[in-house]
């Protein structure tokens, strides 16, 4: 069953709503068709400043005015930047929405960029942060490895050489292409109702003189990835932080409910296998995990684990084992079972939350992805079986297929414990 409303406004502004009359609370968001993939090599992290900046005072309301507002509503603000959106939102009392919206559709289309050196000393003081922490860091390093020159191989949070000499003309041009009513999504859910969204929604644009249509940002596809690469940084950490990597599948791709389960089964979840065999059975690492990435076009698969350097070898070579074990059609009923019902758990669980179902409008209406009801979602997991799983293994993360990132004291080290693994590419470095 339905339980969303959507309406496309004149300007080609989408809203988008689901009631839920039993919370006093509504959260919406501004879903913004602006990701770091939309910039070229001389913007690298520019929307992601922007994020910032929004924060920062519009012609209205002062930045302090901004945080005091909601303050006094007692919400919540705050925004993020991914490889292919951006998105504030927000989370107030029902009977405050009227506010809420009015602020951030200020914030959105009508920026004064103020406080501009101020930011980006506060977004140069992030990225070294970010490099400081190389857990995060090396998702950084294989995303370049994975696709290369390809702006998604780039990191979200942008480059200190871009962010501390991007002028404001350049972020301004940036903001007024992308930042218009068709690239935007408004998703509400919560105790709203869907026709007085609209009215908010659409007295925001006629305040600022937006009614006209606008266009929807098209982004050349990614044709094919580039040939696997390795990246190395070296560091002096106590633990040699490494990711093993792949080109994924797009988010409208039908094997993406086997992807999901192929990740719970492999590293997702406390049960999972390379969290049960190299952690829990051998104590070789605090953190080991998998991951998937799904885009408009493609997508990123991959696993993750911090190791001290006695194990690097052992434990890459009992990751590349639990792989090939799957790829060879190795995955027992019982154990697809339980990732079935662990993914669908985490999802209903997840849905009694009124920002996660508004990120569920939002996210699948900025992507033109399917909204699926759930019980539509329940059954496309339930109807996965062993061999597509298996065989997703085997296509997705092949060692032909594999490319490496790593953080550590030693390059050496970590190409000897790679031979074991993907033996052409450590040989090619």
């Amino acid at each position: 069953m339905q339980n969303w409303v959507l309406s496309e406004l004149d300007s080609g502004e989408r809203v988008i709503s689901e009631r839920l009359d039993h919370v006093r609370s509504v959260a919406v968001g501004y879903w913004i068709g602006a990701g770091s993939r939309d910039e070229d090599p001389a913007q690298a992290g520019v929307t992601h400043f922007i994020e910032h900046l929004l924060f920062k005072g519009t012609g209205r309301y002062s930045a302090l005015e901004i945080a005091e507002i909601f303050d006094g509503l007692g919400g919540e603000l705050n925004a993020a930047t991914s490889r292919e959106h951006t998105l504030v939102y927000a989370r107030v009392p029902d009977h405050h929405l009227e506010t809420a919206v009015e602020v951030m559709s200020d914030m959105v289309f009508s920026p004064a960029f103020a406080e501009l050196e101020t930011e980006r000393e506060v977004v140069l003081e992030e990225i070294a942060m970010y490099e400081d922490t190389p857990q995060e860091l090396v998702h950084d390093l294989i995303a370049e490895a994975v696709f290369g020159d390809h702006p998604l191989g780039r990191p979200v949070i942008g480059t200190a050489e871009v962010i501390s000499s991007v002028p404001r003309e350049a972020i301004a041009r940036y903001h007024d292409k992308l930042y218009v009513p068709g690239n935007i999504v408004v998703a509400g859910a919560g105790n709203v109702d869907h026709e007085r969204l609209v009215e908010l929604v659409t007295r925001g644009l006629e305040r600022r003189g937006e009614a006209a249509a606008s266009q929807v940002n098209v982004r050349p596809p990614l044709v094919q990835a580039p040939p696997p690469r390795l990246r190395f940084q070296r560091k002096d950490t106590e633990q040699y932080h490494v990711c093993l990597g792949a080109p994924g599948i797009s988010r409208s791709d039908r094997r993406r409910f086997a992807a999901s389960l192929l990740d719970a089964i492999l590293g997702g979840s406390a049960s999972s296998r390379l969290f049960q065999e190299i952690r829990e059975k051998r104590g070789m690492a605090y953190a080991v995990y998998s991951f998937v990435s799904q885009y408009t076009d493609t997508g990123q698969i991959g696993i993750y684990l911090g190791t001290r350097e006695d194990n690097l070898a052992e434990a890459l070579a009992i990751a590349a084992e639990q792989i090939a074990d799957l790829a060879a059609g190795n995955l027992a009923p019982s154990e697809l079972e339980r990732a079935k019902e662990n993914l669908k758990g985490r999802i209903l669980l997840s849905m009694e939350s009124t920002s996660t179902r508004m990120n569920r409008l939002g996210k699948s209406l900025i992507t033109d992805s399917e909204l699926l009801s759930l019980d539509r979602i329940v059954a496309e997991i339930d109807a996965v079986e062993a061999e597509s799983v298996c065989g997703l293994a085997a296509t997705l993360l092949g060692t032909e297929q594999l490319s490496a990132a790593g953080i550590g004291p030693s390059e050496e080290r970590f190409l000897a414990a790679l031979e074991r693994v993907t033996p052409t590419l450590a040989r090619a470095a």
